[in-house]
């Protein structure tokens, strides 16, 4: 089965790291190419171990990646 997931990349000091807002899942890279194929491969890790009340118990099947308009200062 195949299932669409976010993937979430955000550069940090050394490298990236990679999160999935669906299962809580994260990995990092060196690089974004990196990061995300990480992710990739941990998530397949997660759902390949995990008990399905763990999948079912952690699984957001919504989730939306916005962005905000915030006054600072």
């Amino acid at each position: 089965m195949i299932k669409h997931l976010t993937a979430i990349i955000e550069k940090e000091e050394e490298g990236y790291v990679a999160f999935c807002p669906e299962v809580d899942v994260a990995s990092q890279g060196n690089t974004v190419d990196e990061a995300r194929a990480n992710l990739k491969e941990a998530l397949e890790l997660f759902f390949e171990t995990a008990s399905p009340e763990e999948i079912n118990s952690r699984l957001h099947e919504e989730v939306y990646v916005t962005q905000l308009e915030v006054a600072v200062g």
